[in-house]
């Protein structure tokens, strides 16, 4: 399905995101306000407008209510609120992803602004890490809608739980769901009967609530944190 993204700031950030989204098969219309930003030759399928996205007229003229997504991806984290605010409550955009540049203004980013996903970059580089280096136990790579909901990764370790057993057997709680399984170089969409390897990489979305009863099934006693 052909998605139509909005992109606020068509620095490299922004340039980088519509590259790839244009590579998956999606529409992409860039928004830039300083012409020395704008160059429709670095990403040539992408739609350019040449406009403030901060500005409400602008928008309008570049029919952001007709959009899906909308990613503010600018420098300027006042300006990323802005630009999410008036996505959400103007135009009624369905998704808003918005880039938080400075670590100390991520509590900003939330619904109340509009923004439906924050992204943070030192966040998420320090869950890479932890994803990378980290076999049993549970990693929180991003967070979705202010808290509600987690992205969260396990590497399965040898002789865990479940270990050989299919994804069928995993007595997962309520608000929780395996949505992927990193398997070498290959990514599956899991199945009732596909079985669970050692060191499978588990993606799961669930609730903040139910992370430690993620962890204590997929990890059995190792995954239950120790007393005192």
């Amino acid at each position: 399905m052909t998605v139509r993204i909005a992109i606020a700031g068509a620095g490299n950030v922004g340039r980088s995101i519509a590259q790839e989204l244009i590579g998956n098969g999606h529409e992409v219309m860039l928004i830039e306000r300083h012409p020395r930003q704008l160059c429709p030759e670095r990403v040539p399928e992408a739609r350019w407008v040449l406009a403030d996205a901060c500005e409400l007229s602008s928008l309008e003229e570049a029919d952001l209510a007709g959009c899906d997504v909308v990613v503010a991806a600018t420098g300027d984290d006042k300006a990323n609120l802005v630009v999410s605010l008036l996505a959400k409550t103007e135009f009624a955009v369905p998704r808003v992803v918005s880039r938080v540049n400075r670590a100390e203004n991520e509590w900003l980013f939330t619904e109340q602004w509009g923004v439906d996903v924050a992204v943070s970059k030192p966040r998420l580089m320090a869950a890479l890490v932890e994803e990378a280096v980290t076999v049993g136990d549970l990693v929180r790579l991003m967070t979705f809608r202010q808290g509600e909901a987690n992205l969260v990764e396990i590497t399965l370790p040898k002789d865990a739980p479940y270990e050989g057993q299919p994804v069928r057997s995993v007595p997962m709680p309520r608000d929780a769901a395996l949505v992927a399984i990193l398997r070498g170089k290959r990514v599956l969409v899991p199945t009732p009967d596909d079985p669970l390897e050692a060191g499978d990489e588990l993606i799961f979305v669930c609730t903040s609530e139910v992370e430690d009863q993620v962890r204590a099934v997929v990890l059995g006693d190792r995954g239950v944190p120790p007393l005192g």
